[in-house]
């Protein structure tokens, strides 16, 4: 008697694009559009869809407004990622990500609520990378 095994559901892909690599700094390097409001489910997400060249990345600021409940800490990818909150109105929908000895990256946060036709728009101009 066989046993037939079904594959696993691959995970959902992050709704992710970003700026074209430059040495100049930016007030945004691109754009994430998460699937929920969970950052439990959503950042690992993220985080492994983010080029090898930014590196580890050992922190990442969010607002309050945007993730009303996170942990100060979560392991992603077997490592430890520390998270930390910002209640001002400033970087509302934006998401900080640092990695020690490499850089800090600024996204843009689509509400996961914003449909495909008004997300799209808003994830390509973010992607354009203004200076």
């Amino acid at each position: 008697m066989a046993t037939v095994i079904e594959p696993l559901p691959s995970q959902p892909r992050a709704r992710l694009r970003l700026a074209p690599h430059s040495v100049l700094p930016r007030r945004i390097d691109g754009a994430w559009w998460p699937r929920s409001r969970d950052l439990l489910t959503e950042l690992p997400l993220l985080i492994g869809a983010l080029p090898r060249t930014w590196g580890q990345i050992t922190a990442v600021t969010v607002n309050t407004a945007m993730w009303p409940t996170s942990p100060g800490r979560m392991l992603v990818a077997n490592h430890v990622v520390r998270l930390r909150r910002s209640t001002g109105s400033h970087g509302r929908h934006t998401v900080c990500l640092l990695s020690q000895g490499r850089g800090r990256w600024d996204l843009l946060v689509v509400p996961p609520e914003v449909d495909a036709v008004d997300a799209e728009p808003l994830m390509a101009a973010a992607a354009v990378g203004t200076r």
